[in-house]
């Protein structure tokens, strides 16, 4: 449980971190086979056993440097205890135009049955048809689908917390998920937040229904100050949607809308940027001089005003109020500049100013980033990276403090 006398609060990207939410991999890994792997969104199928023990070092990499861990599929249980919680994960889980009425009402008794523990583990890994419960009368959906197909899809990628919610200030947004495979994340952490004790009263400063809009593309710069990738997840109406939200809520004053490409390989603004102080970014080199940035700032009747574009860096520091951004480039040589930039070299995560958590594997960005007087702790991520994450993509801070 959070210390219930500090509130959740992320007022910046490097702030010293207090609690934080991870997801430690489960059955839904499980999951996957070279069938369904590209379906969802993996590039490769993990040696579970090895992602959880990479993931298990992750974590007390984390509570070794004071910060409080929080594990999803412990307070997805909590919530679930809930009888209000535990109906609406029923309904989360139950697509009737998908399995038809029959079968859609049987699967729906079974759960209503299960305790939390039960229905939280279907909700993360999911239910084939071969594990549906038995009913009478013949269902053409059940005869017509493989028994290995899913009736409830599993969610292997709710091991990258940071995209289906994100801290700003004192309220949380609900990301609204692009990808078909990771839409029902939000029903999870919809759960979560309205229903787990610590959580609920929690107000909201976005929604799932809302534009497309994901962590990932979400960065506090500063207090106030946001920056907001648009690319393949994240659109530019769920950018200018968040940036109305934030202002009228008066959690920000400035947000920057970034373009980013459209590809695998930058998914997310957080694959090509990350900060590791209060005035630096590690950054990918070729994105260094072609990120521009809109800016977004409120004119005070409840509208919106947008100027730009400008040199992301410099849109960056005149709004977070410096000098300049220092950028620690993720390597020279752009053969390993976009090997390291494919291994999440630029998605790092700040314990402290100054002191960020890395893979391992990126050994010339983890040098460079030392040569620049950040402090790397470094960690596997052989088979945690499978699903193209790193430590950022892996953890959604709950309580920082103030820079």
């Amino acid at each position: 449980m959070i210390d219930e006398t500090a509130p959740p609060r992320v007022d910046s990207e490097v702030g010293p971190l207090r609690a934080v939410l991870l997801h430690r991999p489960g059955n839904e890994l499980k999951r996957l086979t070279p069938r369904n792997n590209d379906q969802l969104l993996f590039d490769s199928i993990p040696w579970v056993d090895r992602a959880q023990a990479e993931h298990d070092a992750f974590a007390e990499v984390l509570r070794s440097r004071g910060v409080e861990v929080l594990l999803l599929a412990d307070t997805l249980r909590t919530a679930l205890d809930d009888n209000r919680a535990h109906a609406a994960g029923v309904h989360a889980a139950v697509d009737d135009r998908r399995l038809g009425g029959d079968l859609a009402d049987s699967l729906r008794s079974h759960l209503s049955g299960l305790d939390a523990a039960g229905l939280a583990e279907v909700l993360m890994a999911g239910m084939t048809f071969e594990e549906l419960p038995s009913a009478e009368g013949a269902s053409l959906v059940r005869m017509m689908n493989h028994p290995h197909d899913f009736a409830v899809d599993p969610l292997p990628n709710l091991l990258f917390t940071r995209d289906s919610s994100v801290w700003i200030g004192d309220r949380v947004a609900i990301s609204s998920l692009t990808m078909p495979a990771r839409r029902r994340e939000t029903a999870v952490l919809d759960l979560i937040y309205a229903y787990h004790p610590q959580f609920r009263h929690a107000a909201r400063a976005y929604g799932a229904h809302s534009a497309p809009i994901e962590g990932g593309d979400v960065m506090l710069l500063a207090p106030g100050v946001l920056a907001i990738g648009v690319g393949e997840r994240t659109t530019a109406a769920g950018a200018e949607s968040l940036a109305r939200s934030v202002f009228a809520d008066g959690i920000a004053h400035t947000v920057l809308a970034v373009p980013i490409e459209q590809s695998r390989a930058t998914m997310h603004l957080d694959t090509v940027c990350t900060m590791v102080d209060a005035d630096a970014v590690v950054m990918y080199p070729l994105a260094r001089d072609s990120l521009t940035a809109f800016t977004l700032r409120p004119t005070g009747d409840g509208g919106v005003k947008v100027a730009g574009p400008a040199p992301f860096l410099v849109a960056a520091a005149e709004a977070m109020e410096i000098d300049r951004l220092r950028v620690i480039d993720t390597g020279l040589d752009p053969v390993t500049a976009e090997r390291e930039q494919w291994d999440d070299g630029n998605n790092t995560l700040a314990l402290a100013p100054g002191v960020v958590v890395g893979y391992e594997r990126n050994v010339e960005t983890n040098e460079r980033l030392e040569a620049a007087g950040i402090e790397v702790l470094p960690i596997a991520g052989s088979e945690l990276g499978s699903g193209r994450g790193g430590p950022r993509c892996m953890s959604c801070p709950v309580r920082r403090d103030p820079l």
